[in-house]
C-alpha cells in the first residue's frame, strides 16, 4: 500500500520546538534555587547544549556566550540533591511532548544494566556509586546504571533510570523498575532481563510476583548443555541448583542454523528461562530479540551524554538523566510527526528524521537563545 498524505503535510518541525522540548521537561521537574540575576532555565539550556555538542562545563563557555561562568554552574548545581532526583527521575521520561504509552495497556519491558566509565579517583563522595568490572574503555571502574526500557514497535525509549548502589542486589534493581511500570498504571505482556539476572532468587521474586518474564539461560555445566542438546524447538524442564538451593524451571529452546553465516554451518539452541507465558519457542526467541534494540539506543545516548571528570555522582546522574530524556523526546516527535497516513499498524519513516539530526536541531535551537560564540580575544594583534 503506498504511503498517503502525511498527517502534517506543509508543516515544519524546527530546532526551537526540538530544543525547547527537552528545556520545558527539565524545567518543570528540577528546582535549583536561584538567587540574583542568573534564572534557572538558562543553566538548564546550558546542561542541553553541553549534552547535544558533548561538550562540559568548562568547555561549554567556549562555544556559547550567555552560559552562566563556570564557578556558578558549578556552585548551584551542586544544590541538587540525589535523593530527589532519583524521585523524580522517571517522571521526566514520562512528560514527553505527545503522549507516548496508554494507562492500562500491556506492554513488553527490558531491564538492564548500563555502565559509564569512570576514570578517576575513588573517595568517600562516591565510594557508593563506583563499582569496580571487567576491562572496557580502558578502565574497571563504572558509575552504573539499571534502566528500564520499553520494547513497543515503534516507541522504543526508556521509561526509568536508577543508579546502582555498591552492594546493590539485582532484585531491588528490579523492584524499582517495577514500581515505576506500576506508578504509570502499565501491565507487563512480558519482561526481558539479561542473563546477569539468571539466579535462583531473582526467578523466585519474579513468580511470586506472578511477573511473566524471558531470562535466557547460562550455559555452563554439563547438565544445562545436555539439556540444550536437541534436534528441534522444544519446552523442556530444568533442575537449577546452587549451594542449598534449588529451583524447577521451564526452558523454551530455539533451534535454528547458522546456514555459512560468520563461516560457520550446522544448527544452534539457545535456552530461554520463561514463566507467565505460553509461546512458542520461536516467539519467545523473537521476543527476547528486540530487546537488543536496547544496544542501539545506548549507543546513541552516549553520543548526547555531556563530558564530566567529577567525582559528584549526583552530578553524573543528571547528566546520565538528560541523556536518555533526549533519546526519548526524539523518540516522542518520530512518532507523533513521521508517522505517514496508512492502512495497518502505524509505523515511523525513521530516515526521514535521524537522531542526529534531531540532536543538530537542539543544539541550533540552543545556540539561537545562548548566542553562539563568534570572535574571542587576541594576545597580539600584528599591526
Amino acid at each position: 500500500m503506498p504511503i498517503q498524505v502525511a498527517r502534517n503535510k506543509g508543516k515544519t518541525l524546527g530546532a526551537k520546538e526540538c530544543s525547547d522540548s527537552v528545556v520545558e521537561i527539565l524545567n518543570n521537574h528540577i528546582t535549583i534555587p536561584i538567587n540574583g540575576k542568573l534564572n534557572q532555565k538558562t543553566i538548564i539550556r546550558t546542561l542541553v547544549g553541553m549534552a547535544a555538542e558533548g561538550q562540559s562545563i568548562h568547555s561549554i563557555r567556549n562555544h556559547l556566550t550567555l552560559v552562566p561562568c563556570e564557578t556558578s554552574c558549578r556552585y548551584h548545581l551542586a544544590k541538587l540533591d540525589q535523593t530527589d532526583l532519583e524521585r523524580i527521575s522517571s517522571s521526566i521520561r514520562w512528560d514527553l511532548p505527545f503522549p507516548v504509552l496508554e494507562a492500562g495497556k500491556s506492554y513488553s519491558f527490558a531491564i538492564d544494566y548500563t555502565d559509564d566509565p569512570y576514570y578517576g579517583k575513588i573517595g568517600d563522595e562516591n565510594a557508593e556509586y563506583v563499582r569496580k568490572s571487567q576491562a572496557k574503555c580502558s578502565t574497571t571502574k563504572f558509575y552504573t546504571y539499571v534502566t528500564l526500557y520499553v520494547m513497543e514497535n515503534g516507541k522504543r525509549f526508556t521509561l526509568a533510570v536508577f543508579p546502582v548502589r555498591k552492594g546493590q542486589s539485582k532484585i531491588e534493581s528490579i523492584r524499582h523498575c517495577l514500581e515505576v511500570i506500576s506508578s504509570h498504571s502499565l501491565n507487563i505482556e512480558v519482561l526481558c532481563l539479561d542473563r546477569a539476572f539468571y539466579s535462583i532468587d531473582v526467578l523466585n521474586f519474579l513468580e511470586d510476583g506472578k511477573i511473566p518474564h524471558i531470562i535466557p539461560v547460562v550455559k555452563r555445566g554439563k547438565k544445562i548443555k545436555e539439556l540444550l542438546n536437541v534436534s528441534h524447538s522444544c519446552h523442556r524442564y530444568h533442575i537449577l541448583e546452587r549451594p542449598g538451593k534449588f529451583k524447577k524451571v521451564l526452558v523454551a529452546i530455539k533451534v535454528g542454523y547458522m546456514k555459512g553465516k560468520t563461516g560457520k554451518k550446522g544448527s544452534f539452541a539457545l535456552g530461554y528461562a520463561v514463566f507467565g507465558i505460553s509461546w512458542t519457542p520461536e516467539k519467545v526467541h523473537q521476543a527476547y530479540k528486540s530487546r537488543f534494540g536496547i544496544e542501539s539506543s545506548y549507543r546513541m545516548r552516549n553520543t548526547v551524554k555531556p563530558f564530566t571528570t567529577s567525582r559528584n555522582p549526583t552530578l553524573r546522574f543528571l547528566f546520565a538523566i538528560i541523556s536518555f530524556l533526549l533519546e526519548n523526546v526524539w523518540v516522542a516527535l518520530q512518532w507523533e510527526y513521521f508517522s505517514p497516513v496508512q492502512r495497518g499498524p502505524r509505523k515511523i519513516e525513521v530516515d526521514l528524521f535521524r537522531f542526529e539530526q534531531f540532536r543538530m536541531f537542539v543544539w541550533e535551537g540552543i545556540r539561537r537563545v545562548l548566542k553562539r560564540v563568534s570572535e574571542i580575544q587576541v594576545l597580539r594583534y600584528p599591526i
